[in-house]
């Protein structure tokens, strides 16, 4: 069977790494696919790994767990690298879209792999408002079938 390539933003990667709600539709949907990011996600999923550990929601056994899920999915992931095309495509879409710069770098760096022609390609995402712009720019959001926040 061929692999699907499909881009993931942190928000869908989190729950691949720790435990929540979204985490068993995440496994599901990451069969048959494979994953490309951007370069700084490891950053955001560590980010959010400590926001969780710091509020409760993770025990630090979990968290180190988390860690190492994350560390076995970066080894087959394919990573989006920075370039001068990147940063123009996210500033194009600051003033297009109502978005955090990471969130524009996000969506450009998924812009740059699909070589901005973002019809008919997937891109994985639980934030709400990166969603609606990913599918302003064409891609296929997919949330797993759950509501997004």
């Amino acid at each position: 069977m061929r692999k699907i390539e499909s881009f993931w933003d942190a928000s869908a990667l989190v729950p691949l790494c720790a435990t929540q709600s979204a985490s068993a539709a995440a496994r599901t949907a990451l069969k048959g696919r494979l994953i490309v990011v951007w370069w700084a996600t490891p950053v955001e999923i560590i980010g959010a790994l400590y926001r969780l550990l710091r509020s409760g929601h993770l025990s630090q056994r979990q968290l180190e767990r988390a860690i190492g899920r994350l560390r076995a999915l970066r080894q087959w992931w394919t990573e989006v690298t920075p370039d001068a095309r990147i940063r123009e495509l996210a500033e194009a879409l600051l003033e297009r879209h109502t978005l955090r710069a990471a969130d524009a770098l996000q969506l450009a760096a998924a812009l740059a792999w699909c070589e901005e022609r973002a019809q008919k390609q997937h891109f994985m995402c639980l934030d709400r408002r990166l969603a609606e712009a990913a599918r302003k720019e064409g891609f296929q959001v997919e949330a797993f079938g759950l509501t997004i926040q």
